[in-house]
């Protein structure tokens, strides 16, 4: 009899045998030789009643294996949206969006009625590329914090970043849809 039998009627998608383990003792948290538990393996198979069935049972979303990849981020990886987003759910930030930026003309920035330039910024036109970062500062240049020629992060601003300029920083799941596009 196999140690991994639970990790084994995951990877076969047996609900009915999970359930029953798991009322028998098994452990949730088992981990094969790749250091996967039952949810990793789970959320590779894009298997959503499973998931919902281990989350109940207490399956930890943030165990990683080997790869040092979360049940989310396996999940986004084989593009089961539907698993991530449950998952996702029950974590706890695991997101990749990490430091967006977006370049836009100078000039459509200048558009917004409170626009104000720090005074150290270089002369810039309206036809020069500056970055609008996820927190709203604008920079010169494309890394977060640096050359910071705009910072005043106020509901207008963001109206104006939202409506005007059409900016919005994407998260995992338009990500896999912009890959399912192609």
């Amino acid at each position: 009899m196999s140690e991994l039998q639970l990790i084994d009627a995951v990877k076969t998608g047996e609900l009915a045998k999970v359930e029953e383990l798991l009322n028998s003792g098994f452990d949730i948290h088992q981990q094969d030789e790749q250091g996967w538990t039952p949810l990793n393996w789970a959320a590779g198979r894009g298997d959503l009643d499973m998931v919902e069935l281990l989350l109940d049972r207490g399956a930890d979303v943030s165990r990683v294996g080997r790869d040092q990849r979360t049940p989310y981020k396996i999940s986004l990886a084989a593009r089961h949206t539907d698993v991530a987003r449950l998952l996702q759910e029950h974590s706890s930030g695991d997101s990749s969006a990490g430091n967006y930026a977006k370049g836009y003309l100078l000039g459509d920035l200048r558009k917004f009625s409170d626009w104000r330039e720090d005074g150290n910024s270089r002369a810039l036109s309206d036809g020069d590329v500056v970055f609008l970062h996820q927190d709203f500062s604008v920079t010169q240049l494309i890394w977060p914090g640096e050359n910071v020629i705009f910072n005043q992060d106020t509901p207008e601003w963001r109206d104006f970043c939202s409506r005007q300029l059409q900016f919005k920083v994407p998260d995992d799941f338009d990500l896999i849809a912009a890959l399912r596009e192609k």
